[in-house]
């Protein structure tokens, strides 16, 4: 898969130094992987949860963040479209992003 973009994922773990680990490990792993649909990802991400429109959203470090990401599984790219708390999370208007 073909991560866009990474830079929110590097800004996040430089003011979150306690994720930087779990989401380098989880972009080396996206940059491999060959997904074909959510159950491809659910099978490696149980705790990932699918919002219509291909986002996915995947608990980070048990769930001390959230990482959104749109998924075109046909092109092979995951986009970043959020990263941040819980707390931010629930102030998201998910859909619109």
């Amino acid at each position: 898969m073909r991560v866009i973009s990474k830079k929110p994922l590097r800004q996040f773990w430089e003011k979150h130094r306690d994720a930087e680990d779990w989401l380098k490990a989880w972009l080396r792993e996206v940059q491999v992987a060959d997904w074909k649909s959510f159950a491809d990802i659910r099978s490696r991400y149980g705790s990932a949860d699918w919002i219509p429109k291909n986002k996915i959203i995947f608990n980070v470090k048990g769930n001390r963040y959230r990482l959104i990401t749109k998924v075109n599984f046909k092109a092979q790219i995951v986009y970043i479209r959020f990263i941040g708390t819980p707390e931010e999370y629930d102030r998201l208007d998910v859909e619109s992003l």
